[in-house]
């Protein structure tokens, strides 16, 4: 199910890029780190950056490491995760849901609503600059 309003910088979401992306870009769901707020010029859009627990080879500028907050379910590892922010992307808000966890004993659907520290935030945003090749204004953050 699809998240319906744009959710606050640092929230950890799954993203479906299954549909309408081809390789070499993202063509499965991942957990992506929103990182724009919400923009009334741009109703239903949210931009994102990819995570992965696999480090990349090699790692680059565009590539930072990022410990989770204790919420974030045991399957995605907590300690240590890959942002791939030369991966990021403005996406459709139906892309977008959050994380499920296991339904409880009664049956019902539980969801995690983490964000990242507002330090992860500014090594997410300096790799992204890095990513779009604006390196040199991290100065800036």
């Amino acid at each position: 199910m699809a998240i319906r309003e744009h959710p606050k910088i640092g929230t950890i979401l799954m993203c479906d890029y299954d549909t309408g992306f081809m390789p070499p870009e993202m063509v499965k769901r991942r957990p992506v780190v929103v990182i724009s707020p919400k923009i009334a010029a741009r109703p239903g859009l949210c931009t994102v950056v990819p995570l992965s627990t696999t480090a990349p080879n090699p790692v680059l500028q565009f590539h930072c490491q990022i410990d989770l907050p204790d919420q974030a379910p045991d399957w995605l590892d907590r300690n240590g995760v890959w942002v791939k922010a030369d991966m990021m992307a403005a996406v459709a808000l139906s892309r977008l849901d959050f994380i499920r966890l296991p339904k409880r004993r009664r049956g019902k659907r539980e969801y995690c609503f983490s964000t990242v520290s507002d330090d992860n935030i500014k090594k997410i945003r300096a790799s992204v600059l890095a990513g779009l090749g604006l390196a040199h204004l991290t100065k800036s953050l």
